[in-house]
């Protein structure tokens, strides 16, 4: 699989939906990055919020000092600090909101060109490096 925006964020970005935005404030809403292990989760178009997601790997972490230059999306590289649990092959970004996970929209799915990628926790720090170029483009 190769890197891929949810085909369903990308409609619901066309149709203005707030949830979709991607400069929200930090904290308790955001963007935020899970990590996936793909043994247990298989990436398709028809999923939409982060409730259809299995397979997920440590605590997830929120993209701080976001930025949207020209259609590029970047953010703050991700420290997951004591990590352990199955191998890690994909990430997947997702915008957090006031509501369940049920209503948390799935952004998009990263398994090629991530620096660290694919790795096996054992109890250390992992560092996920975006890109230079950032994250990614529309």
């Amino acid at each position: 699989m190769a890197n891929e925006l949810y085909p369903l964020w990308k409609q619901e970005l066309m149709k203005g939906n707030a949830d979709c935005e991607l400069d929200s404030a930090e904290g308790a809403t955001g963007v935020f990055c899970a990590l996936i292990d793909t043994g247990t989760y298989t990436y398709s178009a028809a999923h939409q919020f982060y409730s259809d997601l299995s397979g997920i790997v440590g605590t997830d972490q929120e993209i701080l000092t976001k930025t949207q230059v020209l259609g590029v999306f970047d953010g703050t590289d991700l420290l997951y600090t004591a990590l352990s649990g199955n191998s890690t092959e994909a990430l997947v970004l997702y915008r957090k909101n006031a509501g369940a996970n049920t209503t948390w929209p799935l952004i998009c799915y990263l398994d090629t060109g991530i620096a660290n990628l694919p790795f096996t926790p054992n109890g250390g720090n992992v560092t996920i490096t975006w890109d230079a170029a950032g994250i990614f483009a529309l």
